[in-house]
């Protein structure tokens, strides 16, 4: 499924996502907003997704969310995997993985047990890292020992 510039057509989300077992399946991306394109509302979805264009709202994965460099988010985002190479304005939730590429600038809060910010990014807000469901793996005595 596609969301781009139509022949002056409003963009629509509802198409039918690939069958298990295509390729397009395989290949991983199953939306796209295209740069030049404007979405307001709230964005849920299962598979990846990539937002070149322009989102406000709120935005909630059960796999992969990629910002393209020209894409502008501002919504708070909740997802397995956020990669981003654009604007991020609002808080970014990751139960699995954050990835900041060089020409990514994120203005919100970051949450995530794994982090990767390139040289070059820009990030303004707090950074919480909090493991998936473990108790931590540091030991919890207070005496240091081997």
């Amino acid at each position: 499924m596609a969301f781009g510039r139509g022949r002056g057509e409003e963009e629509t989300i509802g198409a039918p996502a690939p069958q298990a077992g295509s390729n397009s399946a395989q290949a991983g991306l199953t939306a796209f907003i295209d740069q030049g394109s404007a979405f307001e509302g709230k964005l849920s979805f299962k598979d990846t997704v990539r937002i070149d264009g322009s989102f406000r709202g709120q935005i909630s994965s059960e796999n992969t969310l990629v910002v393209g460099e020209t894409g502008e988010i501002d919504a708070n985002i909740e997802s397995q995997i956020v990669i981003v190479s654009g604007q991020v304005i609002g808080d970014v939730v990751a139960t699995r993985k954050i990835v900041l590429h060089k020409t990514a600038a994120v203005e919100g809060n970051l949450e995530s047990p794994t982090v990767v910010i390139e040289d070059g990014a820009s990030f303004n807000g707090q950074l919480t890292m909090k493991s998936e469901g473990k108790s931590g793996s540091r030991p919890a005595s207070d005496s240091p020992g081997n």
